[in-house]
């Protein structure tokens, strides 16, 4: 059995929370709520729930596990007006439990409104390893519109926190996800790119800061952009996006422009050199690996820099 797997489920009770003032609050609720098996067909997942659940290697190795211990780590949901049971934490155990097989899992089910449920469902979840950047982004999104939701409100009316009040909101998200404000008002930015776009950032075709400036551009501009990312089969460098940034904040952001931008030689692709694979076994026994050409080339230059060198020295 792995042991990776062992690990996810064997995770404490208190890991499905984020905050020192969740694990509070479960302490105190803990006085009055039970664990309940409940059939895995009643329970669905949060409305725009930003976290993807992939059957991936880590998702083997979980069901494992649970085919072994069972779910030890107890999920939580809400009920919901129109049946069944809303997830708020624990999406990745419930469809883990389902291809294991199971029948029912434990749930704690909490009477929350649609703000604490949004700030619990956030923060439940930023505590895994592997976050990807469009999680993150949609996933801040929806804490902060949560949060400000909470502070208009009059201070002893649905307070999720005390100390909400008087703070900046992306601070308060700051704090509870190890980044800075500003570093969380960059992700939020990043919910204004266009899908494929965000895809791109995903799969780190385009850097993080890159894209960030090229949220700035109009969503039909984000478009003509993928036309010109293909035509100069380049992605944008963070100056080319700022530079895009400007002329769409000009109005000047056309095709020809952002093709004209995204054509440029970038300083990277200056400084280096970049043999084709055709070129090069030319010149090599097809035997030959990437690692051996390499060696031989070095070698070659060597000799030639040698010999220059000694007629130079004549």
């Amino acid at each position: 059995m792995a042991k990776k797997g062992a690990n996810i489920s064997l995770s404490s009770y208190d890991d499905i929370f984020s905050t020192e003032e969740s694990r509070n609050d479960m302490q105190i609720d803990n006085l009055h709520e039970r664990v309940q098996e409940i059939q895995i067909s009643e329970l669905h997942p949060f409305k725009d729930h930003p976290f993807k659940v992939i059957d991936n290697e880590e998702m083997k190795n979980m069901v494992e596990s649970i085919i072994q211990f069972g779910v030890l780590s107890p999920a939580i949901a809400r009920p919901d007006e129109n049946g069944g049971f809303e997830i708020v934490a624990g999406h990745r155990r419930h469809h883990a439990a389902e291809l294991a097989g199971l029948k029912t899992i434990p749930v704690i089910v909490r009477e929350l409104d649609d703000d604490a449920a949004t700030i619990l469902m956030v923060d439940s979840n930023l505590q895994r390893e592997n976050i990807l950047p469009s999680e993150r982004a949609y996933s801040f999104k929806m804490k902060l519109d949560a949060i400000d939701r909470v502070k208009g409100r009059p201070k002893n009316v649905g307070q999720v926190v005390p100390d909400y009040y008087g703070k900046r909101t992306t601070e308060i998200i700051a704090e509870g996800s190890g980044e800075s404000y500003k570093q969380v008002q960059r992700y939020i930015r990043l919910t204004e790119l266009i899908p494929e776009l965000m895809e791109m950032v995903d799969n780190k075709q385009i850097a993080f800061n890159p894209a960030v400036e090229l949220s700035y551009l109009k969503k039909e501009e984000q478009k003509e952009f993928l036309t010109a990312m293909d035509y100069a089969q380049s992605t944008p460098s963070l100056s080319q996006a700022q530079r895009l940034k400007k002329f769409s904040q000009e109005g000047k952001c056309s095709l020809d422009a952002m093709c004209a931008i995204m054509s440029e030689e970038k300083k990277s692709d200056l400084d280096r050199i970049t043999l084709k694979d055709d070129v090069l076994k030319k010149y090599f026994p097809k035997t030959y690996t990437p690692k051996q050409m390499e060696d031989t080339i070095i070698k070659l230059l060597d000799q030639w820099q040698k010999k220059r060198n000694r007629e130079m020295s004549l």
